[in-house]
C-alpha cells in the first residue's frame, strides 16, 4: 500500500511548532498527489492550511494509533519518528507517571525530581530472575538483564549510563549496583557487596557538587568494575575516574556550591575530633561562600558527614587516615583565605603572622616563611643560572588556586586508590560487570576545553552504541534468514579523526604545548591553517578569530580557544610542590609520590577537569640539569589515552544503555519540556536508533501472534493448518506491496507503518461487525417497542376516548345548569351592585359639590387678598425702584456733568488765551444759541404734558382708594358675623364630642367586661389542657425513661460484650505479633546454628589439614540459597591462591573470633528465646485460666457419660481382640496359603461371608443389650450412692432416695431417660450420616453439571473452528478425556485393591472366629457323631500377651535405632505402606520405655539424638517437599505424643483409661516439648520455602499470562524487548499446573496424616504466595493492566476458590489472602469515569493501599481501541479521596512473609500396645514390652 493512501480524512498527524516542538492535527480531506496544501483542524479548535514543501514534497509524519500510545518499547511504534518518541515518552512520563521507557536496546530514564517507591527490596526480588520484556521498563531489568547475560554467556558485560548535568545518571548507576549488591551476595564472610555500596557516599562527597541544574551532580567520570566469582556472587570491585572539575575547588558560579565534603566539614566543625581543624561557618572561607548557597534543602551536612566517615571505615581507611584527609581539604579551605598585598606592580607580599597562612602551614606540617616566601616568588631556570623573581597578586592569587586544585586532585586519586584496594580480591575474578556514568553531550554559551573532552568521549560512546545496534539489526536478520540490505546509519567516525588523528585537534593543541612562545591564538590559527575549507566538519565563526565549529553526532558547537593551552599543560610551581613534599605530615608527602618531576615553572593556571587513570605515569630518570627540559603529558594525551583503554574494556563487553533525561530545568516534578527533551534525545542517540530501527524492519511478529490478533481480517476458507502459509496468504492480499514485509523462520518483519495499517483494518473490520450487530439489535429492540407501544396507544385511545366522551356530556349538563344560575345570580348581584353604588355616589356627590363650592370660595377670597397685596407692594417696590433710580441717575449726571464741565473750563481758558479762540467762538456762537432756544422749548412742551398726566393719575388714585375703603368696611363687618357663626358650631361640636367619648366610654366598659370573662374562660380552659398535657408528658417520659433504662442496660450489655470481643481479638492479634516475633527469632537462630555447626567443621577442615586440592566450602553460598543445604565439593586451587599460600595457623584466630561472636549471638538469642517463651507461656496460661473460669461449671456427670465409656472400652477391647485374632490369622497364612480356597469366587468365600454377615449382626445386638443393661445398673449405682455435686440432677437423686417407697419408680424412669437418650443420639448419628451422603451427592450433581458444561463448551469451540483444526481439537479432547478416565480408574482400582486387601484380612479374622466357634461345636457333639463325620485339622491359637505399649533397646543401638528410623527412612515408602506418624509412635514408645527404666541419661540421649537426626535429613533433603512434609507430621505427632501422655489433667481428656496407664511417670519432658515445638516451627518454614520455590516459577505464567478463557485477551503489538507469549506452549506452565501442584502437595501431606488444622494453615500460605506474586506482577506490569486480564484473574481466581471447596478448606482463611488480588481484577474491569465511579472504587478497594490503586489506574492499558485510558482527573479525584486513608506506603506486598503457625494439639485414638514394627524398617533389634 502506498504511504499517500494513508493520509485520508480524519487521518492524524504532526506538524512542527514552535513552542511544543510537534502538535498534533486531523486531516479535513482526502490527500491525493499533486496537492500542495492540507487542510487540518488542530486539537484546539483552529483549522489551519499547511503548505508542503515544494522540493522535497514530505508529507507531515502519521500520528500513532491511541492502542499503540504509552507502549514500554518504543520499537513497538508502528510509525518510528521523533514526534511519535515524544508524544509516548511524555504520555508515559505525565500520565502514568512511568519514567522508564524502553527505545529497542536502551533503557531512557526521565529524571522524576521526586522520591518513587519502586527500587526497594520488593522491587528487586520481583525483577530478580525475569525476562526484560516480561516486566515494566525499569534499571533493574536491564541489571537483572546484564547478570543473566554474564552467567549464561560467560561474557562480561557493560551498562552504560549517560547524561546530562542533572538527569538522574548517578543515581541511575548506584540503583544497578544495589541490584547486582542484593540479587548476587559475596562469596565471603567481607560483606564485599556492603562495600561496594559504600564507595557511593565517599565519591559523592569527594567528587558531587551542587549546579544550577541538579542538587548532587557528579562532576568526574567514572567504571566501576565489579568482579564476580565462579557462582557469580561479588567478590570485589574496580573503580576508573575522568575528568574531575579541578576549577570547582577554587570556584563557584552563583546558586552553586563547591564539593560536597568541604560543607559536611563546617558543619560537623564542633565536633571534638575536628577542633583541631579550626573550622567554622561555610560562609567563612572563600572557597565555600563564591557560589551564595552553601545549603541544600532538605539534606544535613553533618549527618551526610557521619555517613561518610561510616563508609571510610566499611573500606578499611582508618581513623588516622580519616582525620589526615580532613586535614588536608581544612588545609585547602585555609590556602583559599590567603591574601597579598601589593607592593609594586610586579611584586606583592603577605602580611606577617597571616592567621590564615599559619593554619594552614601547621595543619599540613610545613614551614611558615618557606611557604610564606614560593607563594610570593617563582624560580626561573636559563641555561647558565637560576635566579628568583617575586609575582604579582593577580599571579600569586593564581598560584594559589593552581595548588589548591593540585592538591585536591592528588587526594581525589589517593581516596580512590584505596578504594580500589579495599575493594580489591584475592580470589581470582571469573567475570565483571561494568556501569560506566559519564557525562553526556555539553554544549553551552561558552564552551571550552572541558566541554570539547566530554564532547570527543561522547563521539567515541555514540560510534560504538551505532555499531553495537547496527550489528544487533544485523544478527536479527541473519537468524531469521531475512535479505539483508545496508542500512545506511550515520557514522562520526570523520569527526573522530579530526580530534584524535594526526595533525588533529588534539595533536595541535599538544604540539603548541610545547612550544615555548605558544598561545591561544596562535593554535587558531594552525587550526584555520590545516582544516578550515578542507574538513567539511571543522568551519571558522564569522565574527571572531579565536574559536572554532564543529559538527558533532549532535549538534553544532562553538568553542572558544581561550585557556584551551593552559587547562592542557594543567601545571603548577615545582617548590610549592617541594615544600609540600618536605611536610612532617606523614600522609602528605604520599599524595605526591607518584608526581612527576618534570612540572613547568612558567605558569600557574590550572584546568578546569583532568582525567585519573587507574595506572599513574611512573617519571623516568634523567640528568638534573634535563628536568626543567622534561615535560609530563598532557592532559588531552591522558584523556586519549584513558578513552582508549575505556573504549577497548566497553568493545570486550555486551554493553547495556541507559540514557538519562532531564524533563526540565527548574527540577520541577512531573514536568515535561518538550523542548529539552527533544534536545537531548538527539544527543543521546535515541533517535538514530529509531532510525536505524524504521530504516529496516522495525515490527516483527511471531506467525502465532499474528494469527491470533488479525484473525478477523481473515475468512473460513483462509485457515489453513499450517500457521506460517495462513499467514502467508493473508498479507499477499492485505498488502499488495512485497517489499514492505518479509517471511523469517519464525516471525513476520514490517516495514514502519504497516502494523498501523493493519490496525486500521482491524479496527475497520471490527467496527462494521460492531455496527451491524448494533444495526440488527436496536432495529429489533425498536420494533418490539414500537409493536408494544402501538398496542398499549391503541388500548389507552379506547378507554382515553370513551372517558372524555363521559366527560363531554357531562360538561354540556353542566353547562346548562350553570348558564342559568349564572343568569339570575347575576342579574341579582348587578342590581344590589348597582343601588349600593347609585347611593354611595348620592352622598358622594353632595359631599364633594360642598367641599368644592367651600374651596372654590376661599380660592376667590385668597386671590382677592392676593392681588390687593400684591397692588400695594408693587406700587411701594415700584416707587422705591424709582427713587433709587432717579437719585442715581442725578448723581452721576451732576458727576458727568461737572466732569464735562470742567473739561469745558480747561478748554475755554486755554481758548480764552488765544485770540483765535475768540473769533471762532462768536462766528458759531449765533447758532449755539438758538439751536439751545430751540431745545429749552421742547422741555416745556414735555413737561406740560408729564404734569397733565401725573394730575389725571393721582385721581384715579384717589378714587379707586375711597372704593377699596368702603369694600374693607363691608369686610370687616362680614367677618364679624363669621365669628359669631363659627363659635356656635364649636360649642355644639363640643358637646356631640362629649357625648360620643360617653358613649365610647360605656362600650369600652362592656367590651372589658366581656374580655375579662373570656380570658378567664379561657385560662381555665388552658389549666385544664396543661395538666393533661403534663400528665400525659409525665406518663411518655416515664415511658421513655423505662425504655432508655433498657436500651442503657442492652448498650452497657452489648458494650461489654463488644470490649470483651475486641480485648480478645487484640490479645489474639498480640499473640499472633508475638509467635510471628518468636518464630523470626528461631529462623535467625536456626541459620545462626547451622552457621555454628559449619564453622565448626571448618574449623575441624583445618585444624585436621587436608590433602592439597580437597577443601570444603561454606555451605552458606548466597542469600538466594537455601539455608539448610550444605555440601562438600573440589575446589580447583587457582579459585583460591591466597588460602593455599597462607599457613592455616593465621587463619584460625579469625574464625575463632568469629566462632565466638557467634556463640555470644546465640547465648543472647537463647537467652531472648527463654524471656520470649517465659512471656508466651504466661499469656498461655492467662487464656487458659480465663477460658477455665468459664468452662467451670458444675457438669453432669451421669450415665450417659458412663454409657459412652463402657461402650469406648468395649470397643476397645473388642478391637483388640480382633487385631489379635487379625495378627494370628495373618501368620498363620503366611505360613501356609491356599488361594484358590480364599480366592473371592470360590465357595469358601461365599459361605464364610454369610456366616461372617450373621455373626456380626448378632454381635452387634448382643453388644447393644449389654451396654444398655449396664447403663441402667451404672444409674442405679448412682441412686444408691449420689455424688456431692450442686447440680439440679444430683439434687433430684438426693430426693429420690429420700423417697424410700418410690425408689423403684425413680429408677426406672431414669433407666427410661437414658434409654431414650440413647435413641436420640442414634437418630441424630443417622440423621447426619444421611445428611453426609446428601452433601455427598448434592457435590456429584454439580460435579456433573460442571462437566457437563464444559463438554457444552468444548463443542462449541470445536464447531467454530475449521474442519481439520476441529478434527484435531476432538482428537485432542479426546486424548485427554481417556486420560482423566485412565486416572479415574486407577484410583479406583487402588481403592479396590486397597478394599480386597481389607477384605481378605477380616476374611482370615473370621475363618479363624469361624475355627473356634467349630471346635465349640464339636465338644458338645456325641462321640458317634465324630465317628460319622470326618475329622478336620484344628488350629490351637496361642494366647496374646498382654504387651504394655513400650519398645526396649540397649544403650549401644541407639546410633543404629536413629539411623534406620530416621537418617536412612524413605518417606515414599512409609507414607503408602504404613500407619502414618509410626515413627513417631515408634521414638515415643522407646521413650516410654526409657522413662519406665527411670533411665534419665538414656532419655535425654534419645531426644537430642532424635532431633539432630531430624535436623540433618532436612539439612541434606531439605528442598524435597516429601521429606520436609514427612518429618513435619512426624514432629507435630512425636510432639502430641509427649502431651498426650504427660500426665497432665488438661490432655488426659480424650484418654481412654489403657492410654492414661501409659502415661510417663517419672520425668516431666515439658522443656524437650518445647525445643520440638521450635524444631516444627522451623521445619514449617522451611516446608514454606520449599512450596514457594516449586509454586515461583508457575505463578505469573499460570495466573497472569496464559490465556484460561481463550480468545479474551488481544495481542498487542511488541518491540524489541518480547513480551512473554500468552499462547501456551509445550514448556508453559498454566492454571491446571498450578491445581495439579496443588493436588499433589495436599496428597502428600494428607498420605503423611499431616494434622487437618495445619493443613489448613499450608493452604493459607500457599494461596497467599500465589496472590502476592500475581499482584506484584500486574502491578510491575503495564501489559497485564487491562478489563480482558481482570477477566482472565477473576476466572483464575474463581478456579482456586473452587479447589479450596473440594478440599474442604474454605474455612482456612485461605481465600481472604487473594482478596488484594480479586480486587485489582475488579478495578481492572469497573467503569472508571465519573465521581460516582470514584466512590465505588474507593469502598471497593479496602484490600487495596492507597499506592496500589492509583498505580493500576496509571498502567490500564486498553487492548482495543474501544476501551478508553483512565483520565488524569480521575486518578486525582481518587488520591483526593483516599487521601485521609492510614495505609501502608509501600507498593508491594510481602511475597516472603510467613503467617504464624500455632500447632493444636491433636491427640491420637491408637492404642500403643496394637503398633506393630514391619521388618522393612530393619528395626529387628528393639523388642515389644
Amino acid at each position: 500500500m502506498a504511504a499517500s493512501e494513508l493520509y485520508t480524512k480524519f487521518a492524524r498527524v504532526w506538524i512542527p511548532d514552535p513552542e511544543e516542538v510537534w502538535k498534533s492535527a486531523e486531516l479535513l480531506k482526502d490527500y491525493k498527489p499533486g496537492d500542495k496544501i492540507l487542510l487540518l483542524h488542530l486539537e484546539e479548535g483552529k483549522d489551519l492550511e499547511y503548505r508542503l514543501d515544494p522540493k522535497t514534497k514530505e508529507l507531515p509524519h502519521l500520528r500513532n494509533p491511541d492502542i499503540l500510545v504509552g507502549e514500554n518499547d518504543l520499537t513497538a511504534l508502528s510509525y518510528l519518528h521523533e514526534p511519535a518518541v515524544l508524544h509516548n515518552l511524555r504520555v508515559r512520563f505525565i500520565d502514568s507517571k512511568l519514567i522508564y521507557t524502553y527505545c529497542g536496546i536502551v533503557l531512557v530514564a526521565i529524571n522524576p525530581y521526586e522520591q518513587l517507591p519502586i527500587y526497594g527490596e520488593d522491587i528487586i526480588n520481583a525483577y530478580s530472575g525475569q525476562n526484560m520484556g516480561d516486566m515494566d521498563p525499569h534499571i533493574f531489568a536491564v541489571a537483572e538483564e546484564a547478570y543473566k547475560q554474564m552467567a549464561r554467556d560467560e561474557r562480561n558485560q557493560s551498562i552504560i549510563v549517560s547524561g546530562e548535568s542533572g538527569a538522574g545518571k548517578t543515581v541511575s548507576a548506584k540503583y544497578a549496583m544495589r541490584y547486582f549488591a542484593t540479587v548476587s551476595g559475596s562469596a565471603s564472610e567481607a560483606n564485599v557487596e556492603e562495600k561496594v555500596l559504600a564507595s557511593n557516599p565517599i565519591m559523592e562527597s569527594i567528587g558531587n557538587a551542587k549546579t544550577t541544574r541538579n542538587d548532587n551532580s557528579s562532576r568526574f567520570g567514572k567504571y566501576i568494575e565489579i568482579g564476580f566469582d565462579k557462582r557469580y556472587r561479588i567478590i570485589g570491585a574496580n573503580m576508573r575516574t575522568y575528568l574531575l572539575e579541578k576549577s570547582r575547588v577554587v570556584f563557584q558560579a552563583e546558586e552553586e556550591r563547591n564539593y560536597h565534603i568541604f560543607y559536611q566539614l563546617c558543619a560537623s566543625a564542633k565536633l571534638p575530633e575536628f577542633k583541631m581543624l579550626r573550622l567554622g561557618d561555610a560562609n567563612n572561607f572563600h572557597y565555600t561562600k563564591q557560589g551564595s548557597s552553601p545549603v541544600i534543602e532538605g539534606v544535613d551536612d553533618a549527618k551526610e558527614m557521619a555517613h561518610t566517615r561510616q563508609a571510610c571505615t566499611l573500606l578499611g581507611i582508618s581513623e588516622s587516615y580519616q582525620m589526615g584527609i580532613f586535614r588536608i581539604l581544612a588545609g585547602i579551605l585555609h590556602l583559599g583565605n590567603v591574601g597579598f598585598t601589593s607592593r609594586d606592580s610586579d611584586s606583592c607580599a603577605i602580611p606577617p603572622k597571616h592567621e590564615p597562612l599559619s593554619i594552614f602551614c601547621d595543619l599540613m606540617g610545613v614551614d611558615y616563611e618557606e611557604m610564606s616566601h614560593w607563594l610570593c616568588h617563582r624560580k626561573l631556570a636559563t641555561a647558565t643560572e637560576t635566579y628568583i623573581k617575586p609575582i604579582s597578586k593577580l599571579q600569586a592569587t593564581n598560584a594559589r588556586d593552581a595548588l589548591s586544585k593540585h592538591i585536591y586532585a592528588k587526594l581525589f586519586s589517593w581516596i580512590v586508590d584505596h578504594v580500589n584496594q579495599a575493594l580489591h580480591s584475592a580470589v581470582k575474578q571469573h567475570s565483571f560487570i561494568g556501569v560506566l556514568d559519564i557525562y553526556g553531550f555539553e554544549t553551552f554559551e561558552i564552551n571550552s576545553f572541558e566541554q570539547f573532552c566530554i564532547n570527543y568521549a561522547n563521539e567515541k560512546l555514540q560510534q560504538q552504541f551505532n555499531m553495537h545496534v547496527f550489528k544487533l539489526e544485523q544478527e536479527e536478520y541473519m537468524k531469521e534468514q531475512i535479505p539483508w540490505t545496508l542500512i545506511d546509519f550515520y557514522d562520526n567516525q570523520p569527526c573522530i579523526n579530526l580530534i584524535e588523528s594526526k595533525l588533529g585537534i588534539l595533536d595541535l593543541l599538544d604540539e603548541e604545548c610545547k612550544m615555548p612562545k605558544g598561545t591561544d591564538d596562535t593554535w587558531a590559527q594552525k587550526l584555520y591553517n590545516t582544516h578550515l575549507n578542507k574538513c567539511a566538519l571543522f568551519e571558522k565563526p564569522r565574527l571572531s578569530n579565536k574559536a572554532f565549529i564543529i559538527q558533532h553526532f549532535a549538534d553544532k558547537v562553538e568553542y572558544q580557544c581561550e585557556g584551551f593551552l593552559e587547562k592542557n599543560k594543567d601545571t603548577v610551581f615545582e617548590e610549592q610542590i617541594k615544600v609540600l613534599k618536605s611536610s612532617k605530615f606523614k600522609m602528605l608527602p604520599e599524595l605526591f609520590q607518584d608526581d612527576e618531576k618534570a612540572i613547568s615553572p612558567t605558569s600557574a593556571t590550572s584546568s578546569g577537569r583532568t582525567p585519573l587513570s587507574r595506572t599513574p605515569v611512573k617519571p623516568t630518570k634523567g640528568r638534573p640539569g634535563q628536568i626543567a627540559k622534561e615535560h609530563k603529558k598532557t592532559v588531552g594525551h591522558q584523556f586519549r589515552n584513558s578513552l582508549h583503554l575505556l573504549m577497548e574494556t566497553l568493545n570486550a563487553t555486551t554493553p547495556h544503555y541507559v540514557r538519562c533525561i532531564k524533563p526540565n530545568d527548574f527540577k520541577f516534578p512531573f514536568t515535561f519540556d518538550e523542548k529539552r527533551a527533544v534536545q537531548q534525545l538527539r544527543a543521546c542517540g535515541v533517535l538514530e536508533t529509531i532510525r536505524i530501527s524504521a530504516a529496516g524492519f522495525p515490527s516483527r511478529w511471531t506467525y502465532q501472534e499474528f494469527f491470533s490478533r488479525y484473525r478477523v481480517l481473515m475468512k473460513q476458507k483462509d485457515v489453513l493448518g499450517d500457521r506460517k502459509q495462513t499467514c502467508k496468504n493473508v498479507l499477499e492480499k492485505l498488502i499488495l506491496d512485497k517489499d514492505k514485509y518479509q517471511f523469517g523462520k519464525t516471525k513476520i518483519f514490517f516495514r514502519a507503518g504497516q502494523v498501523a495499517y493493519l490496525e486500521k483494518l482491524r479496527a475497520d473490520k471490527l467496527r462494521a461487525a460492531c455496527i451491524r450487530i448494533q444495526k440488527t439489535i436496536r432495529g429489533w429492540l425498536l420494533r418490539k417497542k414500537y409493536l408494544r407501544m402501538q398496542r398499549a396507544a391503541i388500548t389507552v385511545q379506547r378507554y382515553v376516548r370513551g372517558y372524555q366522551a363521559r366527560c363531554y356530556a357531562k360538561f354540556l349538563r353542566r353547562t346548562k345548569a350553570a348558564t342559568i344560575i349564572q343568569k339570575y345570580w347575576r342579574m341579582y348581584v348587578v342590581r344590589r351592585r348597582y343601588k349600593i353604588r347609585r347611593a354611595a355616589t348620592i352622598v358622594l356627590q353632595s359631599r364633594l359639590r360642598g367641599y368644592l363650592a367651600r374651596n372654590h370660595y376661599h380660592r376667590i377670597l385668597r386671590e382677592h387678598k392676593a392681588v390687593i397685596i400684591q397692588k400695594w407692594v408693587r406700587g411701594w417696590l415700584a416707587r422705591k425702584h424709582y427713587k433709587r433710580s432717579l437719585r442715581a441717575i442725578i448723581y452721576l449726571q451732576c458727576c458727568f456733568r461737572r466732569m464735562m464741565a470742567k473739561r469745558e473750563l480747561k478748554k475755554l481758558k486755554i481758548e480764552a488765551r488765544s485770540v483765535e479762540r475768540y473769533k471762532k467762538l462768536h462766528i458759531g456762537m449765533e447758532n449755539k444759541i438758538m439751536q439751545l432756544q430751540r431745545k429749552v422749548d421742547e422741555q416745556n412742551k414735555d413737561y406740560k404734558c408729564l404734569m397733565e398726566k401725573l394730575t389725571s393719575l393721582e385721581g384715579a388714585y384717589s378714587s379707586e382708594t375711597e372704593k377699596l375703603r368702603n369694600d374693607l368696611e363691608r369686610l370687616q363687618l362680614s367677618e364679624e358675623e363669621a365669628k359669631v357663626a363659627t363659635g356656635r358650631v364649636l360649642s355644639l361640636q363640643e358637646e356631640i364630642a362629649k357625648l360620643r367619648k360617653d358613649l365610647e366610654q360605656t362600650q369600652s366598659e362592656k367590651k372589658s367586661i366581656e374580655e375579662r370573662a373570656d380570658k378567664y374562660k379561657q385560662e381555665t380552659e388552658q389549666l385544664v389542657s396543661n395538666l393533661k398535657e403534663e400528665n400525659s408528658l409525665l406518663k411518655q417520659e416515664k415511658e421513655v425513661l423505662n425504655h432508655r433504662i433498657v436500651e442503657q442496660a442492652k448498650e452497657m450489655t452489648e458494650t461489654m460484650e463488644k470490649k470483651l470481643v475486641e480485648e480478645t481479638k487484640q490479645l489474639e492479634l498480640d499473640l499472633n505479633d508475638e509467635r510471628l516475633r518468636y518464630q523470626n527469632l528461631l529462623n535467625e537462630f536456626s541459620r545462626l546454628e547451622e552457621r555454628y555447626d559449619d564453622l565448626k567443621e571448618e574449623m575441624t577442615l583445618m585444624v585436621n589439614v587436608p590433602k592439597p586440592g580437597h577443601k570444603r566450602t561454606d555451605s552458606t553460598h548466597s542469600s538466594n540459597e537455601s539455608e539448610y543445604t550444605f555440601s562438600s565439593e573440589m575446589a580447583e586451587t587457582e579459585d583460591i591462591p591466597s588460602r593455599t599460600e597462607e599457613p592455616s595457623e593465621k587463619k584460625v584466630p579469625l574464625d575463632m573470633s568469629l566462632f565466638l561472636k557467634l556463640q555470644k549471638r546465640v547465648t543472647e538469642l537463647e537467652q531472648e528465646k527463654q524471656v520470649m517463651q517465659d512471656e508466651l507461656d504466661r499469656r498461655e496460661e492467662q487464656v487458659l485460666r480465663s477460658k477455665a473460669k468459664e468452662e467451670e461449671r458444675p457438669q453432669l456427670r451421669g450415665a450417659e457419660l458412663e454409657y459412652e465409656s463402657l461402650k469406648r472400652q468395649e470397643l476397645e477391647s473388642e478391637n483388640k481382640k480382633l487385631k489379635n485374632e487379625l495378627n494370628e490369622l495373618r501368620k498363620a497364612l503366611s505360613e501356609k496359603s491356599a488361594p484358590e480356597v480364599t480366592a473371592p469366587g470360590a465357595p469358601a468365600y461365599r459361605v464364610l461371608m454369610e456366616q461372617l454377615t450373621s455373626v456380626s449382626e448378632e454381635l452387634d445386638v448382643r453388644k447393644e443389650e449389654v451396654l444398655i443393661l449396664r447403663s441402667q445398673l451404672v444409674s442405679q449405682k448412682e441412686a444408691i450412692q449420689p455424688k456431692n455435686t450442686m447440680t439440679d440432677a444430683t439434687i433430684l437423686l438426693e430426693d429420690v432416695q429420700k423417697m424410700k417407697d418410690k425408689g423403684e419408680i425413680a429408677q426406672a424412669y431414669i433407666g427410661l431417660k437414658e434409654t431414650n437418650r440413647l435413641l436420640e443420639s442414634q437418630l441424630q448419628s443417622q440423621k447426619r450420616s444421611h445428611e453426609n451422603e446428601a452433601e455427598a451427592l448434592r457435590g456429584e450433581i454439580q460435579s456433573l453439571k460442571e462437566e457437563n458444561n464444559r463438554q457444552q463448551q468444548l463443542l462449541a469451540q470445536n464447531l467454530q473452528l475449521p474442519p481439520e483444526a476441529r478434527i484435531e481439537a476432538s482428537l485432542q479432547h479426546e486424548i485427554t478425556r481417556l486420560t482423566n478416565e485412565n486416572l479415574d480408574l486407577m484410583e479406583q482400582l487402588e481403592k479396590q485393591d486397597k478394599t480386597v486387601r481389607k477384605l481378605k484380612k477380616q476374611l482370615k479374622l473370621f475363618a479363624k472366629k469361624i475355627g473356634e466357634l467349630e471346635v465349640g461345636q464339636m465338644e458338645n457333639i456325641s462321640p458317634g457323631q465324630i465317628i460319622d463325620e470326618p475329622i478336620r485339622p484344628v488350629n490351637i491359637p496361642r494366647k496374646e500377651k498382654d504387651f504394655q505399649g513400650m519398645l526396649e533397646y540397649k544403650k549401644e543401638d541407639e546410633q543404629k535405632l536413629v539411623k534406620n528410623l530416621i537418617l536412612e527412612l524413605k518417606p515414599r515408602g512409609v507414607a503408602v505402606n504404613l500407619i502414618p506418624g509410626l515413627p513417631a509412635y515408634i521414638l515415643f514408645m522407646c521413650v516410654r520405655h526409657a522413662d519406665y527404666l527411670n533411665d534419665d541419661q538414656k532419655v535425654r540421649s534419645l531426644l537430642t539424638s532424635t532431633i539432630n537426626s531430624i535436623k540433618k535429613v532436612l539439612k541434606k533433603r531439605g528442598d524435597d517437599f516429601e521429606t520436609v512434609s514427612f518429618w513435619l507430621s512426624n514432629t507435630c505427632r512425636f510432639l502430641h505424643c509427649l502431651k498426650q501422655y504427660s500426665g497432665e489433667e488438661g490432655f488426659m481428656k480424650h484418654n481412654t483409661s489403657r492410654q492414661n496407664e501409659h502415661c510417663l511417670t517419672n520425668f516431666d519432658l515439658a522443656e524437650y516439648r518445647q525445643v520440638l515445638s521450635d524444631l516444627a516451627i522451623q521445619i514449617y518454614q522451611q516446608l514454606v520455602r520449599v512450596l514457594e520455590n516449586i509454586l515461583q516459577p508457575m505463578i505469573v505464567s499460570g495466573m497472569l499470562e496464559h490465556e484460561t478463557i481463550q480468545g479474551v485477551s488481544g495481542v498487542k503489538p511488541t518491540g524489541l524487548r518480547k513480551r512473554t507469549s500468552s499462547i501456551a506452549d509445550e514448556g508453559t506452565y498454566t492454571l491446571d499446573s498450578i491445581l495439579r501442584q496443588l493436588n499433589s502437595f495436599h496428597s502428600v501431606m494428607c498420605q503423611h496424616g499431616m494434622d487437618p488444622e495445619l493443613i489448613k494453615q499450608v493452604a493459607k500460605q500457599m494461596f497467599y504466595i500465589v496472590g502476592a506474586v500475581t499482584l506484584n506482577n500486574l502491578l510491575l506490569r503495564k501489559d497485564m493492566c487491562s478489563w480482558s486480564k481482570g477477566m482472565q484473574i477473576r476466572y483464575n481466581v474463581s478456579q482456586l476458590e473452587e479447589w479450596l471447596r473440594d478440599k474442604n478448606l474454605m474455612n482456612s482463611g485461605a481465600k481472604e489472602t487473594l482478596e488484594p488480588l480479586i480486587q485489582a481484577a475488579q478495578l481492572l474491569q469497573v467503569k472508571k469515569k465519573t465521581d460516582d465511579d470514584a466512590e465505588a472504587i474507593c469502598s471497593m478497594c479496602n484490600a487495596l493501599t492507597t499506592a496500589q490503586i492509583v498505580k493500576v489506574l496509571n498502567l490500564y492499558t486498553p487492548v482495543n481501541e474501544f476501551e478508553e485510558r483512565v483520565s488524569v482527573s480521575f486518578i486525582r479525584t481518587i488520591q483526593v479521596r483516599l487521601r485521609d486513608r492510614k495505609d501502608s506506603p509501600q507498593l508491594l506486598m510481602d511475597a516472603k512473609h510467613i503467617f504464624p503457625v500455632t500447632f493444636p494439639f491433636n491427640p491420637s485414638s491408637l492404642a500403643l500396645e496394637t503398633i506393630q514394627i514391619p521388618a522393612s524398617l530393619g528395626l529387628g533389634f528393639i523388642s515389644r514390652v
